[in-house]
């Protein structure tokens, strides 16, 4: 169980170890500012009553105690506030850093490909398990930290008061206190595991229920489905009602275990003062604060009933945390080269034969480039590898010097449910409204645009919801327009258009293309002609390439399909 929060505890003690550390400190505070305050109460009732019924009232000093009841109330009230404002804001910083890194680390190219396939997975990751590694510190480190301190400082005062007093506490409460949670804890392991796999489930096949309605019913598959959902729910349900069951147990346990220090200590306290040992307030006093002792080791009952959940979590992200860089590092291509790739292969999990095997492929500056293929030949992977969502086994790729180096223009643009606005500025963060009309009408989107009332405050509905295939590619031709890389990745741009908006989207692109290097994978003729060289892959390798007016060129445009 450490090693995989090894990541976690390292991570928190680099980046905010004086906060964590006053967190846990204010808390033992207020902890031992209520066993004091409840055993300081208890000797002065004590002492006073003795006092009267000793005719001594006259002369018996209140202030002094009545002050310090007062005073531990006021630091009792002060370091709970404290205790709660430093413990939260450290968590809710430390999460915050979390999400970062978390962010980072599953933006690498062999994550972002696995969890492309199962996105539900990732909203678990950033918010569920997340969430869950709040209980660590709040519910787990700084819970122990008091108790133990309440443990010590309590058993020291009392053995100060008499030895025999210490010991009720010393062989019943604190085992108890810690015993109780690792039990608890080694118990929660279970059921939080399938507690969290039957979350992520129902959280996946609720997703997929909603977003493809559609596809359930025309398949028949809408009941299976939802009864997949409910089978989800009902092992949720069952992990849920089994940790509220060890949590009942638990708590009657530790209850027991009070109650029994709390006898013992009594028995004591009266044998102690019927040998006149120590005094009836004493006595009072090592009884209530025995009492108050049991408030210390209340929360790590609860805390290892999280510790499963938050160690489950821990070894989840902890790989996640521990990725150095979510770019991967590219080397930078020579003077009036946009793209050089040499010997680059690239070999999937799994797969029986390398994608890419020994490639060979360079692009000038300014130069448009369709790489033509047969479906499978390995012209996406070769997108994946230059956009950096992909890493190669072997070989070298060289971008340009600066950022950003690439624009990638696939086929299923990525639009979100915002406004028009808010999807532009992806590109351009800091483009104000002019460029963004300008980008626009440079992509042909300016009559789409007229007839939307509320122009660019205009929402888009979930993926882009609302606009055509067309409408779409050309609100993404106008944000690759926005940013000024001098390489652009076109992913087949027409793709499932008729021919008519196909036509315009390519009139508009075309004059843009000019200043950048271009590289088009395509099956369509209408798209390859656009190039200035079309390169033909084959078995991971490039086969042929011709240029414009080669005899050969011709010969490669005939293989693709016609407008």
């Amino acid at each position: 169980m450490m090693r995989d929060l090894s990541p976690l505890l390292r991570l928190f003690w680099q980046e905010r170890r004086r906060a964590l550390l006053g967190g846990a400190a204010l808390m033992a505070a207020t902890l031992l500012a209520g066993v004091a305050l409840l055993g300081l109460s208890g000797w002065f009732i004590t002492a006073t009553a003795a006092a009267a019924m000793a005719g001594a009232a006259a002369t018996f000093d209140i202030f002094a105690p009545g002050a310090g009841i007062r005073l531990l109330a006021l630091v009792r009230t002060g370091a709970r506030y404290g205790e709660r404002l430093v413990t939260h804001d450290a968590t809710l910083r430390m999460l915050a850093r979390l999400r970062e890194r978390l962010f980072r680390g599953y933006a690498t190219p062999n994550a972002a490909g696995a969890l492309r396939l199962r996105p539900a997975r990732l909203l678990f990751r950033l918010t569920a398990e997340v969430d869950a590694l709040d209980s660590l510190y709040l519910r787990v480190l700084a819970p122990i930290g008091a108790a133990l301190a309440v443990a010590l400082l309590l058993s020291l005062g009392l053995w100060l008061a008499h030895p025999s007093l210490a010991w009720p506490v010393m062989l019943l409460l604190v085992p108890a206190g810690g015993l109780l949670p690792w039990w608890v804890a080694r118990a929660a392991l279970r059921p939080n595991r399938r507690r969290a796999l039957a979350l992520e489930a129902l959280r996946a096949r609720a997703v997929d229920l909603a977003q493809g309605q559609t596809e359930w019913v025309m398949a028949g598959r809408a009941a299976a489905q939802a009864d997949a959902v409910l089978a989800a729910d009902t092992r949720l349900a069952q992990a849920e009602d089994a940790l509220n069951r060890l949590d009942a147990r638990s708590g009657a346990l530790l209850f027991m275990a009070g109650q029994a220090a709390l006898v013992v200590t009594l028995l004591v306290s009266a044998t102690l003062v019927e040998q006149r040992a120590i005094s009836a307030p004493i006595a009072a006093l090592a009884l209530l604060a025995a009492l108050a002792g049991l408030e210390a080791f209340t929360p790590l009952r609860r805390g290892a009933l999280e510790l499963g959940r938050a160690w489950l979590a821990a070894r989840r992200l902890g790989p996640r945390l521990r990725a150095p860089d979510a770019t991967p590092p590219r080397a930078t291509a020579p003077q009036g080269v946009a793209l050089r790739m040499a010997g680059v292969s690239l070999h999937y999990p799994g797969a029986g034969a390398p994608v890419l095997n020994g490639l060979d492929l360079q692009i000038a500056e300014g130069e448009c480039v369709a790489l033509v293929g047969e479906s499978g030949a390995g012209k996406s992977s070769i997108l994946a590898l230059i956009a950096g969502e992909a890493e190669p086994a072997e070989g070298s790729i060289a971008l340009p010097d600066g950022r950003p180096r690439t624009v990638w223009m696939s086929q299923h643009p990525a639009l979100f449910q915002d406004s028009l606005r808010d999807n532009l500025l992806l590109a351009a963060p800091e483009a104000e409204d002019a460029a963004l009309l300008a980008a626009l009408d440079a992509a042909g989107f300016t009559p789409v645009l007229a007839a939307m009332p509320e122009g660019l405050d205009t929402r888009l509905g979930e993926g882009g919801f609302g606009l055509s295939s067309g409408q779409t590619r050309r609100l993404a031709l106008a944000r690759a327009l926005l940013r000024p890389a001098p390489l652009w990745l076109l992913d087949e741009p027409t793709e499932g258009l008729d021919r008519a908006t196909a036509q315009d989207l390519l009139r508009s692109l075309h004059p843009r293309l000019s200043g950048h290097a271009t590289l088009i994978v395509t099956h369509l003729r209408r798209e390859a002609v656009l190039a200035d060289r079309v390169v033909l892959l084959r078995d991971g390798r490039v086969q042929a390439e011709a240029r414009q007016g080669d005899p050969t060129h011709a010969g490669l445009l005939d293989i693709l399909r016609p407008d």
